[in-house]
């Protein structure tokens, strides 16, 4: 996957209760373990449960995943994240503010977010923008579950995401590549969609600094880069919001991001892909599929647009 500098960057069924006081009383314990400098190693494993959006795929190594990364508050190269993020990101205390046009905004310590449901895995298909792709399995629930509980009004149009933009812990703020702090957004349909999830964990574990802690969107029919990281607001608003990467460069990011082969980007082309960690360096290519396979579930949220018109 190759780094581009910023130079040259514009860029199922439902959990028995005993599982879910267990889960629960699980990541209590990570939570703590969080507060401990280095304590990584000492967070207990989060405990696997299919979720309903299975692939038969076999997931990409961990490492790789948690090695191989895009936090560009961390810096553009894909060892900076592994590099900073695990030694100078504080996951605690942590909240997430819910506001704008809702009838309950609140503000949600990430333990309490962690409590509103069941935990399940659920194994996804990603793709980066780049042209690689992994499958990796997230634990999270449906954001649905929490847009329900703010109750938004009826001129909710879209969700905007609001990452954490902190000098003191992500060296990478330094750069110009985006105007910071990263934000993404979705329609509210795409938001209530149950293939959209608060993350906090990822192969069976929580989630790595690297990768997003405590709390990240995932979005699995767009490119990766719709999926923010490191969540400290969710805003309901009526007009379309920019995006971090629109903003920078809206001839070539455009807000849906929806993964189309069709649709090739200025400086490259989006009908194949490579899987992450697959036969080495010279891995093979395969044919990305619409909606990163995923179209029959998401596709009738654009029946009538114009795919490469909305991009």
């Amino acid at each position: 996957m190759l780094i581009r500098r910023p130079t040259d960057l514009p860029p199922s069924e439902i959990t028995p209760r005993a599982v879910y006081e267990r889960r629960r009383e699980l990541l209590k314990a990570a939570a703590a373990a969080a507060l401990v400098p280095g304590a990584a190693s000492a967070q207990p494993k989060l405990p696997s449960r299919p979720g309903p959006f299975q692939t038969m795929e076999q997931p990409t190594p961990a490492n790789l995943v948690t090695s191989y990364c895009n936090f560009y508050e961390f810096g553009t190269d894909k060892e900076d994240p592994p590099r900073f993020a695990p030694k100078m990101l504080k996951t605690r205390p942590w909240t997430v503010q819910v506001d704008g046009v809702v009838k309950k905004a609140q503000v949600f310590d990430i333990d309490d977010l962690m409590k509103l449901a069941a935990l399940e895995e659920r194994v996804y298909r990603l793709r980066c923008v780049e042209a690689w792709s992994a499958v990796i399995p997230w634990i999270g629930f449906p954001l649905a579950e929490l847009i329900r509980r703010v109750e938004p009004t009826g001129n909710a149009r879209f969700v905007e995401f609001v990452t954490l933009a902190d000098r003191k812990q992500m060296p990478g703020l330094g750069s110009r590549v985006i105007d910071w702090p990263y934000t993404e957004g979705l329609r509210i349909d795409e938001a209530t969609h149950p293939l959209t999830l608060l993350a906090f964990g990822m192969y069976g574990d929580v989630l790595p600094a690297q990768n997003g802690a405590p709390v990240r969107i995932v979005v699995p029919w767009k490119y990766g880069f719709k999926s923010a990281k490191s969540l400290v607001r969710i805003r309901f608003v009526e007009k379309q919001p920019s995006t971090a990467w629109e903003k920078s460069n809206p001839s070539e990011y455009g807000f849906y991001s929806n993964v189309n082969p069709g649709r090739d980007h200025p400086r490259w082309s989006q009908k194949s892909e490579r899987r992450l960690g697959e036969d080495g360096l010279f891995t093979r290519r395969r044919p990305t599929l619409m909606f990163n396979g995923y179209a029959d579930q998401v596709a009738s949220l654009y029946a009538g647009m114009d795919l490469m018109k909305y991009y």
